[in-house]
């Protein structure tokens, strides 16, 4: 079996260059680095993992923290964050909260992560000071993908803006009962958007003038089912919404289902404008403000690792730029768009 010191000999370099080089640990130049990684391909080379942690204290894993990963938006994060880690030979261990308060607890607040990873990426979770306190501790780089934490590094949208771009396409059309249909704005996950969205929503009806009547504000729980549901209540009233903004392509797809559901034509009976640009949006011919999901998860990955290598790092916090995509499902009112 191929060892380290066959490498060493391979490319007349010492082991420990080898080794650190290997690891992609700090003091190695990109030319010597490349030049081990093809020797040690074309050797055949296979790093043990546990000698590899006990020589250099690292696990080359990084935990994500998932609210529900098999809701689209937090499996195609995961998926860029993979990718960036696969590429530096780094594994990811998953946790799944999937909405249980005893699982964030065991993970926040327990030493589950301890001695298991070497980062850690919490994906649209606002941690508790006594969560930030515990992530503090580990010792690690920590990255927030989807929340605005001042002094952690951070990636995301503004996602008032997003929603604030959404609901004034829908005012500029001439839209003036625009209803919203949105996510719990509290509770055992803490998300962020859903507060995010509902504000940049009503801020911007406030702006132009546009006193909404009661009851059109819905809780659509971001998904498609929750969204259809929504929409048929806000769709059933006498003064149904000529607009509806969900907060979600999930749940703006939802809503599209409701209105066919009811006899009623997208988008000269009512426009349906989303936040996503889910991979399915194109096909449902959905306007929506889109957002760079996957790459949220390739730049978090990215941070963590750099601050795995550099002593000068300092945490950032990057904000990715969105942009409204017009289709077919908003128009002005009674019009077909062309």
């Amino acid at each position: 079996m191929t060892g380290i010191r066959d490498v060493a000999r391979d490319v007349e370099m010492s082991t420990a260059t080898v080794s650190r080089a290997l690891r992609g640990l700090r003091g190695v130049s990109e030319t010597t680095r490349g030049r081990v990684l093809e020797s040690a391909q074309r050797l055949g080379y296979v790093p043990s993992p546990s000698a590899a942690g006990l020589a250099s204290g690292q696990t080359r894993t990084v935990a994500v923290i998932v609210p529900r990963v098999t809701q689209w938006f937090f499996a195609a994060v995961v998926q860029g964050a993979e990718e960036v880690l696969r590429e530096r030979g780094y594994d990811l261990l998953l946790y799944n909260l999937a909405g249980d308060p005893s699982a964030r607890h065991r993970v926040f607040e327990t030493s589950l992560l301890m001695k298991r990873v070497d980062a850690v990426l919490v994906l649209s979770l606002k941690p508790s000071p006594g969560e930030r306190d515990r992530l503090s501790r580990l010792g690690r780089p920590v990255t927030i993908v989807g929340a605005d934490l001042p002094g952690w590094a951070t990636v995301r949208i503004d996602d008032e803006e997003a929603a604030t771009t959404a609901t004034r396409h829908l005012v500029d059309l001439g839209h003036e009962r625009i209803a919203y249909i949105g996510g719990a704005t509290s509770g055992v996950l803490d998300f962020t958007a859903p507060s995010a969205r509902l504000a940049g929503y009503r801020r911007t009806l406030d702006r132009a003038g546009l006193e909404q009547p009661p009851g059109l504000e819905e809780d659509g729980e971001f998904t498609a089912a929750g969204g259809q549901a929504a929409a048929l209540r806000l769709l059933a009233r006498p003064d149904r919404p000529t607009a509806i903004f969900a907060a979600s392509d999930e749940m703006a797809i939802g809503a599209l289902r409701a209105a066919r559901e009811l006899g009623l034509r997208v988008p000269e009976d009512v426009s349906v404008v989303g936040v996503d640009d889910h991979e399915m949006a194109r096909y449902f011919d959905l306007t929506t403000v889109a957002q760079p999901v996957h790459e949220q998860g390739r730049v978090a990955a990215t941070q963590v690792l750099a601050a795995l290598t550099d002593d000068d790092w300092t945490p950032e916090q990057v904000i990715l730029p969105t942009e409204l995509v017009v289709r077919r499902t908003t128009s002005r009112p009674g019009q077909t768009r062309t």
